[in-house]
């Protein structure tokens, strides 16, 4: 309790400043390289719910063009993917934009990836748990499993990080991010492994 109350926090916010100083030069090289690879902005703004539902808009890279159908209609994911937005998904580096958020407050570096707005009437109520902390960059969901497991599984990794998160959870959780980013294994969704829509059953 002491350390989600009392440590938590500045602990965020000293890794997520030393780590943007950092990765300046690879922002700075992806910003433009996306820039030019989607003939428009490099970075990608969505809004989503965040502790106790709280909503907030998300940064990050922008790695797929908005190339439409004759109807007007977004194409494929996998058309719209750019062969630099699929190195910056590869390396992981799509996520580093939100440092941003994690110093403002809407996030934290590790807790229950936030989701989508529309998803919100259906959590059942332990599901809804997940929204009791801050979201993360990555999280204990992320580091078992990742897409590979069913929604259902997903949520209770969430709610036991929540019923459990103390500095060691923590500390695991990051050191086995890194260790899957050095591998290339990414922490969110990829492209040979797409995150499938939460229905509310699946």
């Amino acid at each position: 309790m002491i350390y989600r109350k009392y440590c938590k926090r500045p602990i965020d916010l000293i890794i997520s400043f030393i780590i943007l100083i950092l990765t300046i030069p690879i922002t700075a090289i992806t910003w433009v390289l996306l820039t030019y690879a989607n003939r428009g902005p490099a970075f990608f703004f969505q809004e989503r719910p965040g502790q106790y539902q709280k909503i907030f808009r998300i940064i990050k890279f922008k790695t797929m063009t908005d190339q439409r159908d004759s109807e007007g209609k977004l194409l494929p994911d996998n058309v719209r993917l750019t062969r630099v937005g699929r190195v910056v998904r590869k390396l992981s580096i799509d996520e580093l934009p939100q440092l941003i958020n994690v110093l403002k407050g809407d996030m934290s570096l590790i807790g229950p990836r936030p989701l989508l707005i529309k998803y919100l009437p259906l959590y059942s109520e332990r599901q809804n748990r997940r929204h009791e902390v801050k979201p993360g960059i990555t999280g204990w969901a992320q580091v078992n499993g990742r897409n590979s497991i069913s929604w259902q599984n997903r949520f209770e990794l969430d709610v036991f990080y929540v019923e459990n998160l103390t500095f060691g959870l923590d500390f695991r959780i990051f050191w086995m991010t890194v260790i899957k980013v050095l591998k290339r294994e990414g922490i969110n969704q990829s492209e040979s492994r797409p995150m499938q829509p939460f229905d509310g059953t699946n």
